[in-house]
């Protein structure tokens, strides 16, 4: 059986999703971020990066990295949230999918924050919007529609799910991107979304107290 670690808001949202939709039989880890443990101890001793998702497949084998977290899951489920390796799709879907991590994910962290790994300061917000704007505006201009990719729901819609999450959260002027904000709300009305939604509860917070 699957193990997601995962703390609640985080990128860890994308594969944890995925692994409700997919049917797969799997578990879920709750990790305290701020002290960097789980309930049975030192979060380090497994995953040293000391972050989130990590995906436990068997009993000492774990990856890394939502990106390729979510392209495991998808390969447990005989690619039904990619395409076919021959396809000009899946190159693109490749494309997409380092897009978002590279220039949407790593950006959103901001290095002038207090407590948390979003920007929480009007300083780092401002700095974190000069960075995030421009690629948003790439991701919506070519926003195929109704999922990033067109009709099929693919590994990265959960993934950019996280990015438009984010942006409510930060109060982004996220009605400025027409294509996302339908896209968040189609997101939304997903029974694994919903109940990921739900379990993971309020988002994670370095300030918050914690029983471990």
């Amino acid at each position: 059986m699957l193990n997601l670690f995962y703390a609640s808001g985080t990128s860890a949202m994308a594969p944890h999703i995925l692994l409700e939709d997919s049917g797969l039989d799997f578990s879920v880890e709750k990790v305290n971020l701020d002290k960097k443990t789980w309930q049975q101890g030192d979060y380090n001793q497994i995953n040293e990066k000391s972050y989130v998702p990590t995906l436990q497949t068997h009993t000492s084998t774990y990856l890394t990295e939502c990106a390729v977290i979510v392209e495991y899951i998808d390969h447990q489920v005989d690619h039904h949230y990619s395409f076919t390796q021959d396809s000009s799709n899946y190159w693109q879907l490749r494309i997409w999918m380092n897009y978002i991590a590279t220039e949407l994910h790593k950006n959103f962290i901001s290095p002038f924050r207090k407590g948390n790994w979003l920007p929480n300061t009007a300083d780092s917000k401002q700095l974190i919007w000069q960075r995030i704007a421009p690629r948003l505006q790439f991701v919506e201009n070519h926003f195929a529609g109704p999922w990033l990719m067109g009709n099929k729901f693919t590994i990265a819609d959960p993934y950019l799910f996280v990015m438009t999450n984010w942006m409510q959260r930060l109060d982004y002027p996220l009605e400025k991107f027409h294509n996302l904000i339908h896209f968040d709300t189609r997101m939304r009305q997903i029974p694994s979304v919903k109940a990921v939604l739900q379990i993971e509860g309020a988002p994670h917070s370095l300030t918050e107290k914690s029983n471990y």
